[in-house]
């Protein structure tokens, strides 16, 4: 866009709404969920209350907006991981690896998620939203992992849906751990259970051949 021209509607209303996710990130980290206020995550973007809620509807709405806009980032790095040549145990580690960079880079995301997933056992509405969006993000996961198992003609032993997962649990795992004790719990710890984990599932499969 040339230097001076004005931005239409749309154009603005994706830099109000871009500039909100940003500052929520910061104003939930730095007061947690209960205290932040919304006057206060739109002050910190440079808006007023009436801009959130002509984006959002609510605190839940924003982080669940948020969450959308990370899943998304995650099937990308996915998506390219699993088209590379590499078999499946070497493909699982690069994506434990980016995984682990993704955590290294946005601590206050690992933080904010664990928070809000702890709010949504006390609220039912919210929860039942952040599970569909959890249960959508398992379930392209799980095509991801079909798609490269009929590539190599390899029989899963296990149903991809599980295999999601598990591998879910395993980096839920991996990122509460690396947040209570960073010191303790290597950078290419979920790599290695990864790595352990798919060569166990050829085994199996191999087994299962035989």
């Amino acid at each position: 866009m040339a230097a001076g021209a004005r931005l239409t509607r749309a154009q603005q209303r994706a830099r109000t709404r871009s500039a909100l996710l940003e500052s929520a990130t910061r104003v939930f980290a730095e007061r947690g969920l209960e205290r932040a206020s919304i006057d206060e995550v739109a002050e910190a973007a440079g808006y007023t209350k009436g801009a959130f809620y002509a984006n959002f509807a609510s605190k839940a709405d924003l982080f669940l907006a948020m969450l959308e806009e990370r899943f998304a980032e995650r099937i990308e790095e996915l998506d390219a991981v699993t088209r590379t040549d590499e078999s499946p145990e070497l493909q699982a580690r690069e994506a434990g690896l980016d995984f682990a960079r993704f955590a290294a880079g946005d601590p206050d995301w690992q933080r904010l998620f664990l928070e809000f997933a702890a709010y949504a056992t006390r609220d039912p509405e919210f929860r039942e939203q952040l599970v569909a969006r959890y249960r959508q993000l398992r379930e392209r996961i799980a095509a991801l992992y079909e798609r490269r198992a009929q590539e190599l003609e390899i029989a899963t032993p296990v149903p991809a849906e599980q295999v999601a997962l598990i591998t879910f649990a395993m980096a839920n795992g991996f990122a509460l751990e690396k947040l209570l004790e960073p010191e303790a719990v290597p950078d290419d710890l979920f790599a290695t259970m990864l790595f352990v984990f798919f060569t166990g599932l050829r085994t199996l499969a191999e087994q299962e051949a035989d």
